[in-house]
């Protein structure tokens, strides 16, 4: 039985299916999305291993504007969890016309919008370094890496939108397919634009690799090229793949005002939240910029190394998001409670697991990026620290998945708000003179361990299953 098959099975039965049935339909919709996660972070791995071995400096010209671009990005997942949650809870109530409808919208919203962050970025690109207090010797070459990263960004805007649509119809298999193919693929272009001409070894012969030899701008310009690939990828997924979301240039929606709207409700304070954890993000790493250019590499790459305990919690929250917002469309409080439940368990008992995997192995993860003997030091103190909170932190994530999927953008919004400067801003603020880069880490614990529990306190009290997205408007299924 197909995925969407068996969603539309279980919301039209009544009752609540039991716990086996319910994790068979949350596994069904993530291990496709949780397979993706980890191949993208191991290719990201690979990424920052390649910019690595050009040094410290290297590493930290990256890492210097990692936040700005994470605030970037998190206005373009903002965008995408707009019109998705309207993909989902449109299929869920048997609306498809209005699901193709919103993903009109969101193709002229993608070329409009992306191409206005774009912009922005670029300008900003010339002082961002400067004015993150970058030391001068990595500036240059930190302005250079964002600059080409913020051409890409009409295209990372495409990528992302369309991906989040695609998995809130239920198939998260082609997402996992497109973006594995295209990550490894930017892994072959770094080789390429990153080294100098070269000879290699392979297998006792000799081979003559091409280089454009251009360092850290090689890595952006790979990553701007695999990114716009994908995106066009996407583009002919929606178009040519028939799926309740296929739209066709014979039949085209203007623009909907009660659409864009409704994006407008569900992403503002989805955009409003990742502005507040990048901002957050972007005051940590200017403290961090000042103990020194090992503690922005170290931070940077302990950063990366965490990633990997939580990809698996990332592929749950899609599955979340999907399936309480096809429920909530469909009228299902009752399941929808029960999917939103069960999978921020499933995020607080995989997370457990990750974070044995950050103790154990911290200077092997570590390693994998750095061979300076300070920086994997370090970076093995920090990532055992957070250790202990990634069971909570597993479950922000699932439950605000969840949350969205219902409609609810505001809360988590104004969680993270007050986590993240209440607590994180202020220990940091408070610990990082005495205690450096593991002072930043012990306030991020103690912020991320916060936050799980407040979004479990909302998720139980259930009032994010009263939201309606489309109030006043006929809630009858239209035929395709």
């Amino acid at each position: 039985m197909k995925v969407n098959d068996r969603i539309s099975a279980t919301l039209a039965s009544p009752g609540i299916p039991h716990l086996w049935a319910t994790l068979g339909s949350v596994l069904l919709l993530a291990w496709p999305a949780i397979i993706e996660q980890i191949m993208l972070t191991l290719v990201q791995y690979v990424d920052t291993a390649m910019v690595g071995s050009l040094g410290s400096g290297a590493t930290a010209a990256v890492g210097v504007t990692s936040s700005t671009n994470w605030l970037f990005q998190g206005f373009f997942n903002a965008a995408a969890i707009g019109f998705s949650v309207q993909v989902a809870q449109h299929l869920g109530a048997g609306r498809q016309e209005d699901a193709r409808r919103v993903t009109w919208q969101a193709l002229r919203f993608v070329g409009i919008f992306g191409i206005m962050m774009g912009s922005i970025a670029f300008v900003l690109s010339f002082f961002l370094p400067a004015m993150l207090g970058a030391d001068p010797a990595i500036r240059e070459d930190a302005s250079l890496y964002f600059r080409i990263i913020a051409c890409a960004m009409p295209f990372t805007l495409g990528s992302n939108m369309f991906s989040a649509i695609i998995r809130c119809s239920g198939d998260t298999r082609t997402p996992m397919i497109l973006n594995v193919m295209i990550n490894v693929l930017n892994v072959i272009l770094n080789t390429l634009f990153i080294y100098s001409p070269r000879t290699v070894v392979l297998f006792g012969r000799e081979f003559f690799v091409w280089g454009a030899g251009w360092g850290v701008g090689g890595a952006a310009f790979a990553s701007g090229l695999s990114t716009a690939l994908v995106a066009c990828m996407f583009l002919v997924v929606i178009f040519r793949k028939k799926s309740p979301i296929q739209i066709s240039l014979k039949k085209r929606y203007g623009f909907e005002r009660i659409c864009l709207l409704t994006a407008w409700k569900l992403g503002l304070p989805a955009a409003l939240e990742r502005s507040t954890l990048s901002i957050a993000q972007i005051v940590i790493t200017a403290l961090i910029a000042g103990i020194g250019t090992v503690a922005v590499a170290t931070n940077h790459l302990a950063v990366t190394a965490e990633s990997i305990s939580y990809l698996p919690a990332s592929g749950v929250a899609v599955a979340g998001t999907t399936l309480v917002g096809q429920a909530m469309g469909a009228g299902r409080k009752d399941l929808a409670q029960r999917f939103a439940r069960t999978v921020s368990w499933m995020g607080i008992v995989i997370m457990t697991f990750g974070g044995g995997v950050l103790f154990f192995f911290a200077p092997q993860l570590i390693q994998i990026f750095s061979s300076d003997p300070e920086v994997i030091d370090l970076g093995s103190q920090v990532l055992r620290i957070v250790a202990f909170a990634e069971p909570l932190f597993g479950a922000a994530i699932v439950a605000s998945g969840a949350l969205r999927g219902a409609g609810d953008s505001k809360g988590p919004f104004f969680i993270n708000l007050a986590t993240m400067w209440g607590v994180r801003i202020t220990l940091s603020l408070l610990l990082v003179g005495r205690l450096g880069l593991i002072g930043v880490w012990l306030a991020m614990a103690a912020e991320l361990c916060a936050r799980g529990l407040i979004f479990m306190i909302r998720l139980y009290r259930g009032k994010w299953m009263h939201i309606d997205l489309f109030q006043g408007r006929s809630k009858k299924p239209k035929k395709s």
